[in-house]
């Protein structure tokens, strides 16, 4: 079996390297003209973790970004709502890693080239059509730096694990779009001293009123106790204009929000306007889909279920991707349309539900639940709105759903 895989990110690298174990061979076509540590900060949960690990690239992650201690809501008020431990400090078996996005790309990338082999590892590679017959897949590429046409590839199944804006979700639904709702995001990233304990989670006020989520993802960066904080600016306006992609953010087009949010234990203000990178994002999710699995294509990660970024889930849902389509083609005998067919079944569906809760009921819905009991005003005592138990039965939900609650995580 020859695996073609379409997008060299984390999830296609993560695949790759899944296979690889399982004595599948694969080869990954990316269109980028090269790998480079781009982007800002993600939260590998504790099941992303798990994933990690399984692919003897935990200790790794765990090294190159910081481990989190605890979780924590506060009001636009700078008054905290609910905390609570996270990772091994909250009786997980993996740790909650914050990391910079580009070195764990470059961690898949590097184990990629040496358990594959570079020759497996095709950068510059726009993919342009498939077709399919009763014995594989023939995929058409172009050459992203200059739009020419390149050989034929010749796979026994393909998988599209091309994001957000997957080419290969677009062949099999031409009229596939976005879903836009009105909120869009800025985000950065601060050199400072550590925030606290240098070892939270924070969610700070609500979409509605200006949101921010801020957690470190470097650990002394600069040798003299500074973090590089990664933030985002969540806005919910009444408007269709919808932020462009990993462009330049300005500060201006934001800032007002957060005017006066001036804590005893943080200057959000001049958390932002230090920023020494600022960037653009709409949050953009897609419907659920029916179906992934066309006879030999079939879709992972983002191009099969891009969700709000809200939970810090993406990236554990396309990991749990990787190992079960890993899984399924290493159990198939000789059929691999059927192992396409039983990884989208057991994948579609809770994938599904993450997307519906990620647009209803995401981990801030404490943050807003909190400011519609108080009518938005700070608070003498929380209790006399809702109890800690309320609180955590909100957090729990989020996570059963999400596949990280303390009876999912048991170690592979």
């Amino acid at each position: 079996m020859e695996v073609a895989i379409i997008g060299g990110g984390i999830v296609g690298l993560a695949l790759a390297l899944g296979l690889q174990q399982r004595g599948i061979k694969s080869r990954v076509y990316e269109a980028a003209p090269e790998i480079r540590e781009i982007g800002v900060g993600i939260t590998l949960l504790p099941h992303a973790m798990r994933e990690l690990t399984a692919l003897n690239l935990g200790e790794e992650a765990r090294s190159a970004g910081i481990e989190l201690h605890t979780s924590a809501f506060y009001n636009r008020f700078g008054q905290k709502i609910y905390s609570e431990p996270r990772g091994l400090a909250g009786g997980s078996p993996y740790p909650e890693v914050s990391i910079h996005r580009g070195r764990l790309h470059t961690a898949l990338y590097k184990a990629a080239l040496e358990r594959l082999g570079a020759d497996r590892i095709h950068t510059d590679c726009q993919l342009a059509g498939f077709q399919q017959d009763e014995d594989g897949v023939t995929l058409a590429f172009r050459q992203t730096s200059t739009g020419e046409s390149l050989p034929p590839v010749r796979a026994s199944i393909a998988i599209g694990c091309d994001g957000v804006n997957s080419v290969t979700r677009k062949l099999l639904y031409p009229d596939d779009k976005v879903v836009f709702t009105g909120i869009n995001t800025w985000r950065g990233t601060t050199r400072r001293k550590p925030i606290l304990d240098g070892r939270t989670y924070l969610r700070i006020g609500s979409i509605r009123t200006g949101k921010m989520v801020i957690y470190p993802i470097i650990d002394d960066i600069d040798g003299d106790g500074n973090q590089l904080i990664n933030w985002v600016a969540e806005i919910e306006q009444p408007t269709s204009t919808m932020n462009d992609w990993n462009q330049g953010g300005k500060v201006q087009d934001f800032l007002p929000v957060y005017q006066g949010w001036k804590f005893e234990w943080l200057d959000v203000e001049k958390l932002i306007l230090d920023a020494g990178t600022l960037l653009e994002y709409p949050m953009v999710d897609k419907d659920p889909l029916d179906r992934w699995t066309f006879g030999r294509v079939t879709l992972a990660g983002d191009a099969a279920h891009p969700m709000y970024p809200r939970g810090s889930n993406g990236s554990a849902q396309g990991l749990i991707d990787a190992r079960t389509l890993s899984d399924c083609l290493a159990a198939s005998t000789g059929n691999p349309q059927s192992a396409l067919k039983a990884y989208e079944a057991a994948r579609l569906e809770p994938t599904g539900q993450v997307v519906r809760a990620n647009r209803s009921s995401p981990p801030d819905i404490i943050n807003i639940r909190v400011e519609e009991l108080t009518g938005d005003r700070p608070f003498d005592n929380l209790d006399d709105f809702i109890s800690h138990d309320e609180l955590k039965a909100l957090s729990e939900q989020y996570k059963r759903v999400a596949g990280f609650s303390s009876t999912d995580l048991t170690k592979p």
